[in-house]
């Protein structure tokens, strides 16, 4: 039987399947109880039930096998993804050649777009500096290869360097998931700065001068690669898990020294991963806003020039859509080059067979090579780390004033007992709860989304499911800055009016990340045999009691994935939301970087390590509560 075909009686019965319905009717009810009943969400509405009024009349037409659950949720989905993805992103490119009275001024744009300050090279031929969309190209590239250089460095140790590294590699490796933006900055600065905590000892100690040499390329690529590496690390020590033993065993049996196995064996299999490692750690280091704005002084990237031509005197959105442009142009030019060097080539190391083999060792000039590496990076990690978590309880930790204090946190986190009872008077409750909220409402709205596209992509066949798998991935290719423009100028006016709103903040976040959702489904659904789907089709159970019944409680572990990053990402974002949140909806990663601005560091480490013990806690009670799924033999109960 076709694994992708429903049996003649699943088909007529799919029809009439009242599963489907709710599905699409809880989909559209979801994506309008986001937002504040306007006329812009009665669109949105209305829309809605338009999609799911043609996913009727497509399976009247014979349309996806007739199937509603799987017409509804398409439809839906797509008219979503649509209104939220690809007319911002249609909107902000557009702004980039129309001016503020609705004329075209194609000329003046290419003008503005191929400026000297934007492609200018004039740090390279002599003069003060280079454009800013260089700098940010350099700086991206230089942050690829470091945190994937080092990020393989520690995949080798943890994965062939035995027992005593991989305990401790795989805790540092989830420290980015919980890290609030600004906490690697701000220690940088601690330790580094010109009053700086190792500036003082270098100078009182070696009478080297103090300097400023931290703000600009050298602070932001050693907190961006500090930052990314550990993401680097998961990607590479997947794939160097997954290297057959059996073929570096074929090659030591012909003679080949561990050096020469390890050129030809283990490097060419572990190069998707490699290069994916390099694209994420790119494409992260253009989005990067935090670290550039707490360091880069005269050193102007991408990022923070789109911030300040949106937030400072100039406002200038036309200018803002140029350099999102530009942005955009960057980031999908190097997803082209990824998969050129890439080709066409096979890396499939695991097939059906039993592998017994045991891995070959590392050889000892890559296995101390790496340890060279990673021993300096692991260093610098636990200080900034440990300044963080000491910042807040001492006094001045910028000074190395380490008197006991928790004037930081009552400062922000202040209780009193009034007259109505329990106030909170601390300056970041607001924004607490705010950051809370949006998380709590987007997280579970993501998962969703991303749980149903993933499973339509996945296990059935329809006319325009390339597109459909596209459009679920437009977001992931486009930087955070980027989308934060686009918001503001698609939903700054009508029909669609939701700036300034709780809504428009959950939406971003939602689309944002939701192509993580999407892909951890489909990783999990690829290790599910379709055969589950035909029993369940054959014992006459519809396509929604076959996902609900059989599917979705063997898809924990991508649940709980699209959970924790969902929710996790949606309390430290702020590429994004800095352009979205207002003094009534303010979030605590814009009220850290208001107060990074103003010097506050120590109001702001206070604020990022609590945020990082709310983080953790939350990522436990999500894993708690979903569970996991268990295969094989269940234990035997004694009577």
């Amino acid at each position: 039987m076709n694994a992708l075909a429903l049996p003649p009686a699943a088909k007529a019965r799919s029809f009439a399947d009242p599963y489907g319905w709710l599905l699409t009717l809880l989909a559209a009810a979801a994506a309008v109880m986001l937002m504040p009943w306007t006329v812009s969400s009665g669109y949105v509405a209305i829309g809605c039930l338009l999609a799911g009024l043609a996913s009727w009349f497509a399976t009247r037409a014979g349309a996806f096998k007739s199937d509603s659950t799987i017409a509804g949720t398409v439809c839906v989905i797509s008219l979503l993804l649509v209104i939220f993805v690809v007319y911002p992103i249609g909107r902000m490119l557009l702004a980039a050649f129309v001016d503020e009275r609705g004329q075209w001024v194609v000329g003046n744009a290419l003008a503005r777009f191929f400026n000297q300050d934007v492609w200018g090279v004039g740090c390279v031929t002599g003069q003060v500096r280079c454009g800013v969309a260089i700098n940010s190209l350099v700086l991206a590239i230089l942050a690829g290869l470091g945190s994937t250089l080092f990020g393989f460095a520690l995949a080798l140790l943890a994965e062939r360097g035995g027992q005593r590294f991989r305990q401790g590699l795989r805790v540092l490796s989830i420290l980015p998931v919980v890290t609030p933006p600004f906490v690697i900055g701000l220690a940088i600065i601690i330790l580094f700065g010109r009053t700086g905590v190792v500036t003082q000892l270098l100078s009182d100690l070696f009478a080297i001068p103090r300097s400023r040499w931290i703000y600009g390329l050298p602070g932001v690529l050693l907190a961006q690669v500090i930052c990314f590496t550990p993401l680097s690390f998961l990607l590479i020590s997947g794939a160097v898990r997954l290297v057959s033993p059996t073929l570096e065993e074929a090659g030591q049996v012909l003679r080949g020294s561990r050096w020469h196995v390890f050129r030809t064996v283990t490097w060419p299999l572990v190069r998707p991963a490699i290069a994916n490692a390099f694209l994420l750690g790119f494409v992260e280091s253009l989005a990067d806003f935090a670290n550039p704005l707490v360091l880069s002084g005269n050193f102007e990237v991408l990022s923070t020039k789109i911030f300040f031509a949106i937030a400072g005197a100039q406002h200038d959105a036309s200018r803002a859509a140029i350099l999102a442009l530009t942005l955009l142009l960057l980031t999908v030019g190097v997803f082209a080059l990824q998969q050129r060097w890439l080709g066409k080539a096979s890396y499939t190391s695991v097939g059906g067979k039993g592998d017994s083999g045991f891995a070959a060792p590392l050889p000892n000039g890559v296995k101390w090579g790496a340890i060279a590496l990673v021993l300096p990076w692991t260093l610098l990690t636990v200080i900034c780390y440990g300044i963080i978590l000491l910042g807040g309880v001492v006094k001045d930790i910028g000074r190395f004033d380490l008197t006991p204090s928790l004037a930081h946190f009552a400062t922000g986190f202040g209780i009193d007992w009034g007259v109505r009872g329990l106030v909170f008077t601390g300056s970041a409750w607001d924004s607490l709860f705010t950051t809370l909220g949006v998380a709590t409402v987007a997280a579970p709205v993501t998962t969703a989304l991303g749980v149903l596209a993933g499973y339509v992509v996945s296990r059935h066949v329809f006319k325009g499911r390339r597109s459909f798998e596209f459009l679920t991935m437009v977001n992931f290719a486009v930087p955070g800055t980027v989308i934060g423009v686009a918001y503001i100028v698609a939903f700054n006016v009508p029909p669609l009016e939701f700036t300034g709103t709780f809504a428009i903040i959950v939406l971003c976040l939602t689309f944002r990340n939701m192509p993580v959702g999407v892909r951890a489904t489909v990783a999990a659904l690829s290790q599910l045999d379709r055969s589950l789907d035909e029993a369940s089709s054959t014992l006459r159970a519809s396509t929604s009691r076959t996902f609900l019944r059989v599917i979705l409680p063997l898809l924990r572990p991508a649940i709980i994935a699209s959970l924790v990053f969902s929710f996790t990402h949606a309390i430290t974002a702020v590429s994004a939301v800095i352009f979205l949140a207002t003094a009534r909806h303010n979030m605590a990663t814009v009220y850290i970087a208001g107060r990074v601005e103003i010097g506050e560091y120590a109001l702001a480490i206070a604020y990022s390590s609590v945020l990082m013990v709310i983080m953790l806690a939350c990522v436990l009670m999500i894993q708690r509560f979903v569970g996991s799924a268990e295969l094989g033999r269940r234990a035997l109960v004694s009577a």
